[in-house]
């Protein structure tokens, strides 16, 4: 069953492209910016982190951290960060335990063809780790999502 607006998120979110645990509470009184996305250094994945990107002092001014997670490893992400200059963590869900608790693991289709893989969403949490917004995959606008998020 996948987290719902009011769900507390999981206290711990997973590790990040340095092997560092990433907690809940390392955001404690900020809110957060939780986005899913499929692959690193795939054009609407790019689109995206680099929108957070260019609209992370508006984020921050909001209050809100950005943390991104995809199904890459931590190597894969190292190299995302340093080529499109990211000034967010990115967390290396290897093992899909939190996109499974989040929902956003499962069956995708493409071409006919079926397979399993991440779906685009985005989930704002308040500053007590509760669930306020969730941004599903068909409504994320991947080149505008900051201004979608602050919005």
């Amino acid at each position: 069953m996948a987290l719902q607006v009011g769900d507390k998120a999981p206290s711990v979110l997973g590790v990040n492209q340095d092997g560092n645990e990433i907690k809940l509470a390392d955001y404690a009184g900020k809110k957060v910016v939780l986005y899913f996305y499929p692959k690193d250094n795939t054009p609407g994945c790019t689109a995206q982190a680099c929108s957070l990107r260019d609209g992370y002092a508006d984020l921050r001014k909001a209050g809100y951290e950005v943390i991104g997670v995809s199904a890459d490893s931590e190597a894969s992400h190292q190299r995302f960060i340093a080529k499109q200059n990211l000034p967010f963590t990115l967390i290396a869900d290897t093992d899909k335990k939190l996109s499974e608790t989040f929902g956003t693991w499962g069956e995708k289709s493409l071409y006919g063809k079926k397979f399993m893989g991440m779906f685009r969403t985005t989930f704002l949490l308040d500053e007590t780790g509760t669930i306020t917004r969730i941004i599903l995959p068909k409504e994320v606008n991947t080149k505008d999502h900051a201004k979608q998020v602050i919005g």
